[in-house]
């Protein structure tokens, strides 16, 4: 049995970032039929790029563990700005989603810094029952 309060290793940024990508990956996988009957892209092209970037954004949700999914999270951003040069309001809805995908990231590790400051403070003046 652990000693470790689960409050103390929940990480802010893991579930805002994980959010974003989440609403991410249904506005991605509703570029789909958008680029089928307005762009004219085929629809094979259309469902692998759409639902191919959906499919990534769900499973970097479930990965942002790892350092390095957060990285991966950062090059989805400009996948979905891109997808501007098909649907020009992608340029808009990508950018937005980059600016909460940033926010989420910075505000999260911001969150993850001054708690585990507190924490620590805590743990240093915290002396009753230590003997």
């Amino acid at each position: 049995m652990s000693d470790v309060d689960p409050e103390r290793t929940r990480s802010p940024r893991r579930g805002m970032c994980a959010a974003v990508l989440s609403l991410e990956a249904i506005t991605l996988g509703l570029t789909t039929p958008v680029m089928i009957s307005v762009a004219d892209v085929p629809a094979g092209t259309a469902v692998a790029v759409g639902v191919g970037l959906a499919v990534v954004c769900l499973l970097l949700a479930g990965m942002l563990r790892a350092e390095w999914a957060y990285v991966l999270g950062w090059v989805v951003q400009v996948f979905a700005i891109a997808l501007g040069f098909v649907i020009p309001l992608m340029f808009v809805l990508g950018g937005i989603f980059a600016l909460l995908w940033g926010s989420a990231y910075l505000l999260g590790r911001r969150i993850e810094r001054e708690r585990a400051e507190a924490f620590a403070a805590y743990d240093a003046t915290d002396t009753s029952g230590q003997g």
